[in-house]
């Protein structure tokens, strides 16, 4: 094993699963985690049984008794110390990151410093965060907001741990509990979140990890006593943890898949546009639920555009994610290898044009032969009724279409299942403003792509879910309101 990844390994946990504040050594099949960028085994832990699932519910269950009477203000202080934490070991995190992922390491600094922007902003604002005063003229009411209980969280494998923070911060800060399925793909750096947080003061029981696959989610899902449900996603999984919920009216948060624009028009600065498609495309090897794969660009620029992508999306260094000046690194499993390659031979099929990538790519260094890389690839003379972009890839595949007006554009924009992101790239604000209303998605851009801060709302339209992630309103979806009329003088009864 080559050196660049030395550090994570030093820095590998002595389990997956963790319950009331300590590893757990959980009692169901072994779980392999992956080095993706060589695609060889670091360690192998028992991933978590029904039993080891309900253990770890039970310790959420009791441990939520006390935590939801923590003042806000307190359990905001154990979020802004957790965050200051978390980016003072930036590197370390990044570490596991990158060898969890295969992302490039610069991408895992930036996925650790979003991690510790939601700590931060939610632990600085959940002290103002209340209900209402209701004067009624001499009798009043009020309103306040109060925990769920537990909360069962199921994360993803291509934010880990930016995912998982965006799930922590407004379930801890709102009073609740939490019992964390990460993904059996990337559970390092979420394992290591939880003894920061135990470093940070939080109390035993109120964060807990289960490792495993779906059968673990399916566990966490039913369990009589978890209040909600917090997941990150495909559509189809997303689908049926709703349907399961149901069975007991648990309350879901879905932050799902999506297919969004991202509109260039023929006024742009090119170089800008041309930086904003590969923004909406490149990042962590295309795994991006948000990403902008459908890039519609105006007929008038529609070869200059395509030649300076082109010339640009070629040099991306592909190879060891930990290399400095490398930018694409490993797909995650063979499984989603097998899925992208396999679209892209429907889109060729289909008569999309390979304008570069288009297929697997064999790093130079054998240490390298191991891990699953494919090169970037930009198709063109794409249509609408293609598979390619109509479906969601998950990996580094855009596609070029061209569009002629303004309205023939929103309406093929908005022609799809998802509404998760969009953008548009104009010198125009007038038009920027006009398009964006017309979008049918909830996250979205003017002149860059991917851009959401944790000051702002996060999630989708439509078939990419329900809820939000992020911003203030995302302590809405980790709480509920209790309404109170008081009687201040005698209550009325026209009862003798």
């Amino acid at each position: 094993m080559s050196s660049s990844f030395s550090r994570a390994v030093e820095l590998l946990p002595p389990s997956l699963n963790w319950v009331n504040n300590d590893f757990y050594t959980g009692s169901g099949k072994g779980l392999d985690v992956i080095n993706k960028a060589t695609g060889g085994v670091v360690m192998t832990s028992a991933s978590a049984s029904d039993a080891d699932v309900d253990t770890a519910v039970k310790s959420a269950h009791a441990a939520y008794q006390k935590f939801r009477d923590m003042p806000a203000a307190e359990r905001g202080q154990l979020l802004l110390k957790a965050a200051t934490l978390l980016e003072e070991r930036t590197s370390d995190f990044a570490h596991l990151e990158t060898l969890d992922t295969g992302k490039p390491y610069y991408e895992s600094e930036m996925d650790v410093g979003t991690g510790v922007d939601a700590l931060r902003f939610i632990g600085g604002i959940v002290q103002n965060y209340h209900g209402n005063h209701y004067d009624l003229g001499g009798n009043f009411a009020y309103t306040s907001r109060e925990p769920l209980g537990v909360i069962g969280g199921i994360g993803p494998w291509n934010y880990p741990l930016q995912t998982a923070c965006w799930k922590i911060a407004p379930a801890l800060a709102c009073g609740n509990s939490l019992v964390y399925k990460c993904s059996e793909y990337t559970p390092l750096s979420t394992v290591a979140l939880a003894a920061l947080l135990k470093e940070a003061g939080l109390p035993a029981g109120v964060f807990n990890i289960v490792a495993g696959d779906g059968s673990v989610g399916a566990a966490l899902t039913s369990h009589p006593d978890v209040s909600k449900l917090s997941f990150t996603g495909s559509v189809p999984t997303g689908k049926r943890i709703m349907s399961k919920a149901s069975d007991s009216l648990k309350k879901v948060t879905l932050e799902l898949g999506g297919k969004s624009p991202l509109i260039i028009f023929d006024d742009v600065d090119m170089k800008n546009a041309v930086s904003t498609a590969m923004l909406a495309n490149f990042f962590s090897q295309g795994a991006v639920c948000s990403n902008g794969t459908r890039v519609f660009v105006h007929r008038s620029i529609l070869q200059e555009f395509t030649a300076q992508l082109v010339e640009r999306t070629k040099k991306l260094k592909i190879g060891n994610p930990m290399e400095d000046d490398v930018k694409v690194g490993a797909t995650i499993c063979k499984m989603q290898y097998d899925k992208i390659l396999n679209y892209l031979d429907i889109a060729k099929k289909e008569g999309a044009e390979v304008l570069c990538g288009g297929g697997p790519v064999v790093p130079d260094s054998p240490e390298l032969e191991g891990g699953l890389y494919i090169a970037p690839t930009v198709l063109g003379s794409c249509t609408d009724d293609m598979t390619v972009v109509k479906e969601e890839v998950f990996g580094p595949v855009l596609s070029i279409l061209v569009f002629d007006s303004e309205e023939e554009v929103i309406r093929r924009a908005n022609d799809t299942p998802f509404g998760l992101a969009a953008a548009v790239c104009t010198q125009n604000l007038s038009r920027a403003y006009r398009v964006i209303s017309k979008l049918e998605a909830g996250s979205c851009n003017i002149n860059t792509f991917n851009a959401y801060p944790a000051v702002i709302p996060f999630g989708g339209y439509k078939n990419s879910g329900i809820g939000r992630e992020l911003g203030e309103e995302c302590l809405n979806y980790y709480s509920q309101t209790k309404s109170v009329y008081v009687e201040t003088g005698d209550p009325w009864c026209p009862f003798e």
